[in-house]
């Protein structure tokens, strides 16, 4: 896909004052916090949901309840429902809203964790959407953007910043994305006009990487690395030229899947994916999926997946949209793949308004009807195929 974001109304807001280079951790912390054990089977198959937009919609009014109409915490319901992963997004220091934040990730990690579930962490390393159309430099760092061994630093040094602060209060994430969706050259500027540059790009990344892996030492903690691809396609030729280049140390290939902009239908995706598997003997998730289960439109905002996100055997109902899941997990099963997210299946239709609009763009392809209650979708969940 030109990109999912791209897709939501592309857009580019450049703001944020702050100090471009954030300081060198120098002084270990005590690790108060319990060790996690790295795990023992290879097997464990992750069912997630990205709800990173989960603490705006309940500001804005939004009361979720579970399957018999009761409301309850939104997270209890996914754990409840056999959710294993919440996937939360990482702004650097957006100044546009008030979510997505260091404050907010926080917040939302704290509640996954009081559910006893797993958290996949995905640092933007931007201050608004990174995506395959714009990998935007946070405006902090962007006095450094032609001094690779500075900007190197930025990106080590405020990862590690991240995760020490909430290794302090116990919540550090069991697997980190770096970087979201990363086709392009990371940390560009000038409308992403730049070339790839693989020494520039995997010099950036593998400093990223190494603060994950230092902080992990350091805390005697088993933080996993995922780099994240959009769409199957896109991971065959950026792995083989990530790997060429010396992006090598990393547990999980991550990947956004949406058939509609996919040159790989649900039939075929299996083998694509079971080559990324072999190939670079890791492990495989698709963290970014969705399907609508209806084509109206809850309120006044244009929805990002209409008739054009259909496809063949898959109708726009809650019977559909399950359907396409379960075959979807099934399709990852047997490439060898070991997890399935859904991409905000809780960014209903609410009060309060986005750059563009009253509502939310995505309130037919989330997992909760008009009336805040769970789709048939919601039930791949705990559906044993």
């Amino acid at each position: 896909m030109k990109s999912i974001l791209k897709q939501r109304l592309k857009y580019l807001l450049f703001s944020s004052l702050s100090v471009f280079l954030l300081a060198c951790p120098t002084e270990k912390e005590p690790d108060t916090d319990v060790p996690i054990l790295p795990d023992s089977t290879k097997s464990e198959f992750y069912l997630g949901a990205d709800l990173s937009y989960v603490n705006e919609m309940e500001n804005c009014g939004v009361n979720y309840k579970n399957k018999y109409g009761d409301t309850e915490d939104v997270f209890k319901i996914f754990a409840d429902g056999g959710n294993n992963l919440v996937r939360v997004r990482l702004w650097h220091k957006p100044t546009w809203t008030n979510y997505s934040n260091y404050e907010d990730v926080e917040k939302t990690i704290q509640r996954a964790k009081n559910t006893n579930t797993k958290v996949l962490l995905d640092f933007h390393y931007s201050d608004d959407w990174a995506d395959p159309g714009k990998q935007e430099i946070p405006k902090a760092w962007l006095p450094v953007v032609d001094n690779l061994s500075v900007l190197g630093d930025s990106i080590y040094n405020y990862t590690y910043k991240v995760l020490n602060k909430l290794s302090r209060k116990n919540l550090l994430p069991e697997m980190v994305q770096v970087g979201n969706e990363i086709n392009l050259m990371i940390l560009q500027k000038d409308n992403n006009a730049n070339a790839m540059d693989w020494s520039r790009n995997s010099y950036l990344i593998n400093k990223g990487i190494k603060a994950v892996r230092d902080l992990s030492l350091a805390k005697n903690k088993n933080i996993e690395v995922m780099l994240h691809i959009a769409q199957p396609e896109n991971g065959i030729w950026w792995f083989k030229e990530a790997n060429e280049n010396g992006v090598t140390d990393f547990d999980w290939i991550g990947l956004s899947y949406y058939p509609n902009w996919s040159q790989y239908t649900i039939q075929d995706v299996t083998p694509v994916l079971k080559g990324l598997i072999d190939t670079y003997n890791k492990k495989l998730m698709i963290v970014e999926a969705a399907y609508p289960f209806s084509l109206l439109n809850a309120d006044n905002t244009n929805n990002i997946l209409g008739t054009d996100a259909l496809i063949s055997g898959y109708d726009a109902t809650q019977v559909g949209q399950l359907k396409y899941l379960l075959d979807l997990k099934t399709a990852i099963k047997n490439s060898g793949g070991s997890g399935l997210v859904y991409w905000e299946p809780a960014w209903v239709s609410n009060n309060c308004s986005t750059r563009w609009g009253q509502g939310s763009h995505w309130d037919n392809a989330t997992l909760f009807d008009a009336n805040y209650k769970p789709t048939l979708g919601f039930d791949f969940y705990s559906s044993e195929n």
